[in-house]
């Protein structure tokens, strides 16, 4: 998807919420983008163009390039964009071999079930940490906000929106855990699996579901009660994480 997210202030029914500031970018799920690229090193700047490229789907699974051919479609030298491609492929983005070029990484259903099953663990750990930390009220107040804006979203039938706006209810749970090791750590998993997850938004049935679970997990997470927030969103992301690998084997979806 090459769309801007789509901000929670054109969303939110509250106008005291829509006069804030616009939220930034989730830090455990960000959405792509080529923001502030003229601040940054050329290592960087190659970096994230290329990674844009290819969760934006520009570079699809299975191309092959040379160096020589990467860095002319960059219009960059050699030198940034060899230390860029070493560095996704550590990320498990691309396979370089060498005189051969770089290919875009396939990601199989096994694949994904071993990122899902890392990056929803930790999630989960998130979630119990919240809790027992407690949230701000500010917290809190995006929390609600965002959980009635999916409602919208859901009644509306915009999946899209909803999508987003999920990302960003389960990055702010993340946030309030108050880990950055562990937010940094979700980040190069979340970009592992957003390609897979753009795939299968368009195709995953009314997420009336999800918004219940939601519910019920932040009342335990304001409740401070950690072992149920723990075992609410260990159960929303064992189902959630079952229906993505189910549509991406192209299995039949009940209800």
């Amino acid at each position: 998807m090459s769309e801007d997210p789509v901000s929670l202030d054109e969303l939110a029914p509250d106008p005291a919420y829509a006069a804030r500031p616009a939220p930034a970018e989730p830090g455990s799920r960000p959405r792509p983008s080529l923001a502030g690229l003229g601040k940054v090193s050329a290592r960087e700047r190659a970096y994230r163009k290329l990674k844009f490229r290819i969760l934006e789907g520009e570079l699809p699974p299975g191309t092959t390039l040379l160096e020589s051919e990467v860095a002319a479609l960059l219009s960059m030298s050699r030198t940034p964009i060899r230390e860029a491609l070493i560095r996704l492929e550590e990320e498990e983005l691309v396979a370089i071999r060498p005189r051969h070029g770089v290919t875009i990484r396939h990601q199989s259903p096994d694949d994904l079930q071993e990122i899902y099953e890392v990056f929803s663990a930790l999630e989960v750990a998130a979630a119990r940490l919240a809790a027992e930390r407690g949230l701000s009220e500010a917290e809190r107040r995006d929390l609600e906000e965002l959980m009635a804006a999916m409602e919208a979203a859901t009644q509306e039938g915009a999946i899209e929106r909803w999508s987003t706006l999920d990302d960003r209810f389960h990055a702010a749970i993340v946030a309030a855990c108050g880990n950055r090791r562990l937010q940094a750590t979700l980040r190069l998993y979340w970009d592992q699996q957003y390609r897979a997850r753009m795939a299968i938004v368009p195709l995953r049935p009314s997420p009336r579901t999800s918004d219940c679970e939601h519910r019920a997990i932040v009342a335990a997470i304001l409740a401070q009660d950690a072992a149920t927030a723990e075992a609410l969103h260990r159960a929303h992301r064992l189902r959630a994480d079952r229906m993505a690998l189910a549509l991406l084997r192209g299995e039949p979806m009940r209800g």
